[in-house]
């Protein structure tokens, strides 16, 4: 019941803030299908291997963005933070995300095609791929991911 809470305050923390920015960015209908989706190399912030695309907003600027990341069988993303709230939906595939500043793979929970997740800024988490698999991110940017520990952060590999 806790985490339903918790869930549903992040993703009602989430709507508040996006309603009135989405008001003022959509100024008209987008309609993006899958076939026509670009991916490119995902930010920097996130390990090698993962690709993206912007379907909505700017991740790095004010204002809601949606993201979509399509991830290889066995990546994993060490435990991290955001800034904001984070708001997945599994689009393909399955990953397993847990809690804790320790990324331990069998204390992950499978999170399926369908699956959703939402939490508030500061929670401190980790992901490993069980499968080839496309995660749609909705958020306030600009988007950000803190690693817990400097050294897992590519953005600094080889400084």
């Amino acid at each position: 019941m806790k985490r339903m809470t918790m869930n549903f305050a992040a993703t009602a923390l989430f709507l508040a803030a996006v309603a009135p920015a989405l008001a003022e960015t959509s100024a008209t209908h987008k309609i993006i299908l899958p076939q026509d989706i670009v991916w490119k190399p995902a930010p920097a912030a996130l390990p090698p291997g993962a690709e993206a695309a912007v379907l909505f907003g700017d991740p790095a600027k004010d204002g809601p963005f949606t993201l979509r990341v399509k991830v290889p069988k066995g990546y994993r993303i060490p435990p991290h933070t955001h800034p904001a709230p984070e708001v997945v939906t599994v689009i393909s595939g399955t990953f397993r995300m847990g809690l804790g500043a320790t990324a331990e793979a069998g204390k992950a929970q499978p999170v399926t095609a369908g699956g959703f997740s939402a939490m508030p800024p500061g929670v401190v988490h980790y992901v490993f791929v069980d499968e080839d698999s496309i995660l749609q991110i909705n958020g306030i940017g600009p988007w950000g991911i803190d690693y817990v520990d400097p050294k897992d952060d590519p953005r600094k590999a080889g400084k």
